[in-house]
């Protein structure tokens, strides 16, 4: 389609540079002693993408960033489209093989990396051109982007526009977090990374009050599209390169933080440094959650402190958030722990999404809360597919659908709730068991901290529940008296045969907990006649 008076391709570059004419001197970026209005935060990332396209990015390229949430991670999701390059931001707790596999499949032209998280940068491949955070920050040793002392490097006109030629162009690639040990690339276009991130926006009431805190990892799914959505109104963008429960309740205070997303686990952390320090919130937060299931007295613990839960389910395939536990007013009446309960399903499809749960031959399941199928959705906001992978690309888009993998019920009230991961659950002498509703009912014992339940192998039921425990601190609990907690809350099927205390569990930089590393654990342990 030609480009004229009635049509301009969707991209989330415009954000940026409507939000800098509009509030040109309002704050949008907070990074420690940095504070950027939107003139500034504009004028950073037209230059950052003159120096890449002086470094020799051309329309296609791929630019790859290994950082922490900061101001130049920020600025790349803009910099970088608006050179025609295709952003690849880097989960910073991959292992060093899966770093350089990212970089060897997707032909990285050009690799910014927080010198902090990398000792030895001789070791990326020689075709890959590195860039210190430093150098980019400062002109460093090379002076070859960003700024030396006040004078830009690479000046550019204000009029400058982006090259797009396309909004079904990719504005990056993301790679998946390995829960299941299996990296893969996602492709990301323009489009739907603008509507999702106006989809955010309407959904979770942004506007220009907006001041949000930078929990979540930008590089997970570009922050959920949040990236994009806080420039969108014209909000504050709060940087903070880890979520430590002291530093987010300072800046929570010190900041007027309004909105954060945070996985579970990180709900986790926060709720016990509240309990432990007698904090309670003095103003209106809002907190949305996603990335792993939370469970019930998760949302509980955080909305005792004050916050306001909104509870988001989606992948990286789908940008993030793709559905949303949408409140509804007659739900006010509950109390606390009920409605923690009604927020702990997924809920409805998004404004950019639709969803159904369905049965392997593509038609729905009953809408009774009972009957198990599978999650599958389609809009405007799932992938262009696996990069370089076209049949698993087929594969999760068979009956014009995308498969989740994610088992769940649809309940009467057009509602999901997911039950488990296809790959979790546990078949038990023929029964099929659900870790995620083991979990749940662990998780409500009020020594536990977290739990992780994967199959353990067994000569007789072939396998049996096992939970990985996590206990608060200052707290002791048994085997037996938690095996009886469950007993009286969940068919004895279904009760964990098998429980170990741990110290912590394994788990991605986005909060999900690894449970392929405990299951191959587990079962090599079986092999070994330890178990």
């Amino acid at each position: 389609m030609v480009q004229g008076v009635n049509y301009q391709p969707l991209t989330p570059i415009t954000f940026l540079e409507r939000s800098a004419r509009v509030f040109p001197d309002r704050t949008a970026v907070v990074d420690g002693e940095t504070r950027l209005s939107y003139r500034e935060f504009l004028d950073r990332a037209r230059r950052l993408a003159a120096g890449l396209q002086e470094l020799g990015i051309k329309p296609g390229d791929r630019v790859a960033f290994l950082a922490l949430n900061g101001e130049p991670l920020l600025a790349a999701h803009y910099a970088v489209p608006m050179s025609g390059g295709v952003l690849v931001a880097m989960n910073t707790r991959l292992a060093r093989h899966e770093i350089l596999h990212i970089l060897r499949e997707t032909e990285a032209s050009l690799l910014f990396v927080d010198s902090s998280l990398v000792s030895d940068l001789t070791c990326f491949p020689t075709e890959c051109r590195v860039i210190t955070l430093e150098e980019l920050r400062d002109g460093g040793r090379s002076g070859e982007i960003g700024k030396t002392g006040s004078d830009p490097v690479f000046p550019i006109s204000p009029d400058r526009p982006p090259s797009l030629n396309s909004e079904d162009d990719l504005i990056s690639l993301n790679y998946t977090s390995g829960t299941t040990g299996y990296l893969k690339g996602v492709m990301y276009r323009h489009r739907s990374a603008y509507l999702n991130a106006l989809g955010n926006a309407v959904e979770v009431e942004l506007t220009g009050a907006t001041r949000y805190l930078w929990t979540l990892p930008m590089f997970h799914c570009h922050g959920w599209c949040y990236t994009w959505a806080i420039t969108a109104v014209g909000g504050t963008h709060v940087c903070l390169p880890r979520p430590l429960p002291v530093e987010v309740f300072r800046l929570i205070q010190t900041e007027r933080i309004t909105h954060l997303c945070a996985a579970p686990t990180v709900l986790i952390d926060l709720a016990q440094y509240a309990a432990s320090n007698q904090i309670k919130l003095s103003a209106p937060l809002t907190i949305m959650t996603g990335g792993a299931a939370p469970t019930p007295q998760v949302i509980h613990d955080i909305e005792a402190v004050g916050a306001k839960v909104i509870h988001l389910y989606g992948l990286t395939e789908t940008y993030g958030p793709s559905t949303i536990c949408q409140w509804q007013p007659r739900w006010d009446a509950e109390q606390l722990e009920q409605r923690a309960l009604l927020k702990a399903r997924q809920g409805v499809g998004d404004l950019m999404a639709e969803q159904r749960v369905v049965r392997p031959d593509m038609t729905d399941v009953h809408a009774d809360g009972g009957e198990i199928g599978e999650l599958v959705i389609r809009g405007n906001t799932v992938m262009k597919g696996y990069y370089r992978d076209p049949e698993a690309t087929a594969k999760a888009f068979e009956g014009g659908w995308f498969h989740t993998g994610d088992l769940a019920v649809l309940h009467s009230d057009g509602y999901v709730e997911i039950k488990d991961r296809a790959k979790h659950i546990i078949i038990s002498g023929g029964e099929k068991i659900s870790t995620l509703e083991v979990e749940r009912v662990i998780s409500s014992h009020p020594a536990v901290l977290e739990v992780a339940v994967v199959p353990s192998p067994h000569d007789r039921w072939g396998e049996v529940p096992k939970a990985f425990v996590v206990l608060k601190p200052q707290t002791q609990l048994i085997a037996e008296d938690l095996f009886n907690h469950c007993r009286e809350r969940l068919a004895a099927f279904k009760c964990p045969r098998r429980i170990e205390f741990v110290n912590d569990l394994p788990k991605t930089s986005t909060g999900k907990i690894q449970k392929y590393i405990l299951k191959e654990m587990e079962w090599k342990r079986a092999n070994s006649g330890t178990v």
